[in-house]
């Protein structure tokens, strides 16, 4: 794009002198007359390993006639400092005072947007919710309202292994060097060591917070959406894992909030597995059209809530396009939608109830081999697979078989009459979706820790026999069950390698008649028109700017060890941001990136204290000036009483070992 210029590295200074580093695309515009600006705030190293995804957007902003600009948050990239946690007070603090330096820029008009996914939707809603003058709209896709109830930490209030996954991933990321090309040569060593020695090691660290306390209340826009009065159009995706927030944001926040979610994986929408995907790049210009330059784009003027209704399809852990259609609905909760209850009867699902015997499951502890990941990067076999895998292990509660089909769109619940033989224990709830041949398709999950029953910030032992009366939530959908299939309802006591275990084997009673599962029906027949089309992803963005140097690979399997019962899932890939492909050569600044992980969990069926879960990881940059190597190790075990966890780093300036740390911790369990 001729008409775009493009400043590789700007310098942002901050109050307290730290100074962060951020890439723009300036529009031919911006030389006349300053225009209005975009902002994208995350972490991830915007000179080399966002850069493909960066020029798919970044340019096309410019050429919309914005200043488009990428910032690295402090910590990260080339930016000065240390970063101490993900969304501290003084990161959502920096992006406030970033806003307001744009605004003060001669090329920018005053008038800011933000966007960004993941960890960038995180920081548009917290910057929002402090409120900088200049800024006027914000596009978060792919990002959550409430760290306590929907981030990788805790899910229903049980501990996920995500929290030790992610956790691993940035103690990667943490340790990851400046440039020299951009900070200095004289500079960028010392810059790294400040970097290793100040790191913590977050798996850690977040273990250390298992009830709802101050640190998860820290950025969750949900303790008060009055914070946040500006528009919002909300991008999400029925395979992220931040399924529930469109539905609370549009029920709860003051200002403008159009939603739009699709069938995508944690992506972005013109990136989108699984297809359709969407012209995400488009859309948000439309949007900012109208917020940023006061044109009348339409917009506003559509339904401000658009969903991706999933038609039923064979379970495999890997969709690449979903079909369905597109709904729209007016408001959430929505007058379209009606709440349909199902009793739990004695192995089944009926629309009275039926007292019976007791029904009584102790899942094995490998429970879970059908999971795949509860956030999907579309990476081939991260979802979930045919229920019936693990079937055997859970309570199954069926439904006859649907006369005409069934539109599910919302959060379904249920509500269970349950009791527990241990003191500790969590409920797993998974909605399936049942062909006629016996195949089984999730359609939702949910869990609820036991001992948070009464309060997410004080654990309550359960007593043994004691019958409790609990609601386990599932995540939002939008699916279509067809004539012909029935509604399966699984109930379980473990869920690996989803959710680390309690410390003994959980057997969970249920009296039938006595609990309900609630589905949230889409009305039939309230469609009177069709929604306008969402155009395909423009190619304008692409530019081949890679050359692979080495090729990779990637393995994602679940093994038992015949000979002593262990069931090991295991997730290796040599490749890292560009897949299983080995290493690439960014073809305009030299830089050669590679990327190994491989990731364990392993579990006895009968012993929820074997579980242990491993990562290792090496990331290396090479040019022919320049060489730097970081290889991590994490694990965590539990006994019945405390967490351990060890986690060891090193560091590689050329062949030259800089930094070498090994750290044991060790955490009591507080109802985890």
């Amino acid at each position: 794009m001729s008409n775009i210029e493009v400043i590789e590295t700007v310098w942002i200074p901050l109050p307290d002198g730290t100074k962060l580093a951020a890439r723009l695309w300036l529009p031919e515009s911006a030389n006349n007359a300053p225009v209005p600006c975009i902002v994208e705030y995350i972490p991830y190293r915007r000179r080399d390993r966002t850069r493909m995804r960066d020029e798919s957007m970044h340019p096309q902003f410019a050429a919309a006639g914005y200043a488009s600009i990428r910032v690295d948050i402090r910590g990260y990239g080339d930016s000065d400092g240390v970063s101490k946690d993900e969304y501290s007070h003084q990161e959502i603090q920096d992006g406030h005072d970033l806003i307001q330096w744009i605004a003060d820029q001669d090329w920018c008009d005053g008038n800011v947007g933000m966007f960004g996914k993941s960890w960038g939707a995180y920081n548009a809603f917290q910057v929002a919710a402090t409120r900088p003058a200049a800024l006027k709209a914000i596009a978060p896709v792919m990002g959550t309202d409430n760290r306590w109830r929907e981030d990788i930490h805790f899910y229903g209030g049980c501990l996920a292994n995500d929290n030790f996954w992610w956790g691993s991933i940035m103690q990667l990321y943490n340790a990851m060097p400046p440039d020299p090309e951009i900070v200095g040569p004289d500079r960028w060593l010392d810059m790294w060591r400040e970097r290793l020695e100040g790191a913590a090691f977050w798996p850690a660290m977040w273990l250390e917070h298992q009830t709802h306390d101050e640190m998860w209340r820290r950025g969750s826009i949900c303790e008060n959406y009055a914070d946040v009065d500006i528009p919002v159009y909300f991008f999400g995706g029925w395979m992220d894992l931040y399924r529930d927030t469109p539905f609370r944001i549009a029920e709860h926040l003051s200002g403008p909030v159009k939603i739009l979610m699709g069938p995508w994986a944690h992506l972005y929408p013109h990136e989108g597995v699984p297809g359709p995907k969407a012209d995400f790049v488009g859309e948000v210009i439309r949007f900012w059209d109208h917020w940023l330059k006061g044109k009348d784009t339409g917009l506003m003027d559509e339904p401000p809530l658009r969903f991706f209704l999933q038609d039923s399809a064979a379970p495999t852990g890997t969709h690449l396009e979903r079909t369905g259609r597109w709904v729209e609905e007016p408001s959430w909760p929505s007058p379209n939608i009606t709440n349909t209850s199902l009793w739990l009867n004695h192995l089944t699902l009926e629309a009275d109830p039926v007292s019976a015997a007791e029904l009584a499951i102790c899942s094995p502890q490998s429970f879970g081999a059908a999971a795949g990941d509860m956030c999907s990067f579309a990476i081939p076999g991260d979802m979930a697979a045919d229920c019936r895998i693990d079937a055997a292990g859970a309570l199954q509660f069926k439904a006859a078989p649907l006369e005409d089909a069934l539109d599910i769109l919302g959060q379904p619940s249920v509500d269970l009459k349950v009791s527990a033989d241990q003191t500790q224990g969590f409920v797993v709830v998974l909605l399936v979706d049942e062909a006629p041949n016996g195949a089984q398709t999730l359609i939702a999950r949910g869990f609820c820790n036991l001992n948070h029953r009464i309060s997410d910030t004080e654990p309550t032992p359960i007593t043994p026999g004691e019958e409790m009366a609990v609601t386990v939530s599932m995540y939002g959908t939008g699916y279509r069950v067809p004539s012909g299939h029935r509604i399966v309802l699984q109930i379980a006591s473990a869920y690996w390698p989803v959710l680390w275990p309690a410390p003994e084997p959980v057997t969970l009673t249920i009296r039938p008649g006595q609990s309900q599962l609630h589905l949230p029906i889409r009305n039939p027949g309230v469609d009177t028109t069709e929604p306008r089309p969402l155009p395909e992803p423009s190619a304008s963005g692409e530019a081949a700017r890679k050359t692979k140097v080495r090729s990779g690979s990637m393995e994602r399997s679940v093994h038992t060890d015949l000979t002593n019962g262990k069931v090991t899932h295991r997730f290796f890939l040599d490749g890292g941001v560009f897949g299983p492909v080995g290493d690439f050569r960014l073809d305009d600044i030299g830089t050669v990136l590679s990327d190994v992980s491989d990731r364990r969990y392993s579990i006895h069926p009968g012993d929820p204290l074997s579980a242990v879960a491993t990562m290792e990881q090496t990331a290396g940059f090479d040019r022919e000036d320049w060489s730097a190597r970081i290889w991590t190790y994490s694990e965590q075990r539990a006994t019945a009483t405390e967490f351990h966890l060890i986690s060891r780093l090193k560091a590689w300036s050329g062949e030259e070992l800089i930094f070498e740390e090994e750290k044991a911790h060790v955490i009591p369990r507080n109802g985890m």
